[in-house]
């Protein structure tokens, strides 16, 4: 055909045989929607049911912190009975598929009935300042960082803001009729939760409050904030002596001078992360012992002096426990406060004592609380005058003390009055308040006046 020759026209169309144009408009005509895919919620995990299993040593957890969350259990449980058969239920797979989701841990649980109980574990979530100094203190050391991406929890990172439940934190909930505190089926639950923890430690963030994408964003920004700040600051050149300067042939004694020496740095060297070892100490306590080193070690560089070297052994224990961080309240710091306690021949609560005498005031708050002492004449004297005057109520003195029936005042030997409370005729005294140099004054911080 040539390029002049007519167009022949459109035949007449055969039934069912579409016109090319319309055959054109099928084709090009968008393809119909996918539905869309479920969107993903990082603050709720559901688990399959846990497989049976016999552990040879009666133990459902294998890290320190699926330990920490039975022993939160096991402190809170009224009726050991009950924690016996929950493990059984655990053991032979009594718990179905459990969800997570912030401040709440919930599966059905069979029991006796065949059909199963709807139960729950409740605990509290963790506030946005919490979650602040957890990230802080994670973005500031890589290996933390690295830990958390190798599902492990440094102790220190739980220290920070008591990640793990303290007694009391675990509150179960069963629909069965059992009220035990908890029942079976509730311990039952916790047991493989348990088991749960040991094998993503992230379980343990969503029940606190923050889902696994959600944190490990927040440490990828603070991370690449950090790094940025870190490189934008350029360390000062240290003075140094040539290596051909120092080697070459020297004559007579005229050896070139020392450079002068490097200077003290800001702040004192961080430890290790330690990780967990059945053959090795507790990771914690090397925490913490390698902590201490480096800040007295920093401190004995800049200043020349050791502050702790003139500690007792008891003195540096209750310095040791006040400055870290969860007071005997986390699983981490219990362990601490036993540890310490048992070395020295105290109990844990001669311990946490001693350690609200050091908070409120140090050393000299420590000699308060525990060596009562003959004041001279003078300004405890005029202590009961002053409080009757202000009308309070009459104290009675003994030595250095002065007393209520659930007040009393302890003069130290740094001339200030350390408030201490107890409950009425208790004689189970704690201190209280911070010390002050005029006795109606420390009476009206421990009232709140």
């Amino acid at each position: 055909m040539t390029p002049d020759a007519p167009r022949l026209p459109d035949g007449p169309r055969l039934p069912g045989r579409p016109r090319p144009d319309a055959a054109r408009t099928r084709l090009s005509r968008t393809p119909p929607a996918r539905p869309a895919l479920p969107r993903h919620d990082d603050r709720r995990r559901t688990f399959p049911q846990l497989a049976p299993r016999e552990a040879p040593d009666g133990r459902f957890a294998a890290t320190w912190w699926g330990n920490a969350w039975v022993e939160s259990l096991e402190d809170t449980a009224l009726d050991p009975a009950r924690l016996g058969r929950g493990k059984a239920y655990a053991r032979r797979g009594h718990v179905d598929a459990i969800t997570v989701t912030p401040g709440r841990v919930v599966a059905y649980v069979h029991g006796s009935r065949p059909r199963p109980y709807r139960t729950e574990i409740r605990l509290r979530t963790l506030g946005d300042d919490d979650w602040e100094r957890f990230l802080d203190e994670a973005a500031a050391r890589p290996e933390h960082i690295a830990a958390l991406l190798d599902k492990d929890v440094p102790h220190a990172l739980e220290a920070v803001t008591g990640l793990l439940p303290a007694p009391g934190d675990l509150v179960p909930d069963c629909s069965c009729p059992d009220d035990g505190y908890p029942c079976k089926h509730a311990a039952a639950l916790c047991y493989q939760a348990a088991r749960l923890l040991d094998e993503d430690p992230f379980v343990l963030f969503l029940m606190r409050g923050r889902g696994e994408q959600e944190l490990l964003a927040d440490l990828t920004r603070r991370n690449a904030a950090r790094s940025a700040a870190e490189r934008s600051t350029t360390p000062p050149a240290l003075p140094t002596v040539p290596a051909r300067t120092a080697l070459a042939p020297l004559t007579g004694h005229n050896l070139p001078p020392l450079p002068p020496p490097l200077p003290v740095p800001a702040h004192p060297g961080r430890p290790a992360v330690f990780p967990a070892d059945p053959e090795a100490p507790d990771p914690l306590a090397l925490d913490l012992l390698a902590g201490e080193a480096a800040v007295r070690a920093h401190a004995f560089l800049a200043t020349g002096h050791d502050p702790v070297a003139a500690l007792t052994p008891w003195q540096d224990a209750v310095r040791l426990a006040a400055a870290h961080p969860g007071s005997g309240l986390t699983a981490s710091t219990r362990a601490l406060y036993r540890d310490l306690s048992h070395a020295l021949d105290r109990t844990p609560t001669d311990l946490a004592r001693a350690v609200a005498a050091w908070r409120q005031g140090g050393p000299a708050g420590l000699a308060v609380l525990e060596d009562p002492w003959d004041p001279p004449a003078g300004p405890f004297d005029r202590a009961r005058p002053a409080l009757l005057a202000a009308d309070l109520p009459a104290f009675r003195p003994w030595r250095n003390w002065l007393s209520t029936r659930s007040l009393q005042l302890r003069f130290g030997r740094d001339g200030l009055w350390y408030g201490y409370e107890s409950d009425t005729d208790r004689e189970d005294w704690w201190p209280r308040g911070t010390p002050d140099a005029d006795p109606v004054g420390a009476v009206t911080a421990l009232l709140g006046r």
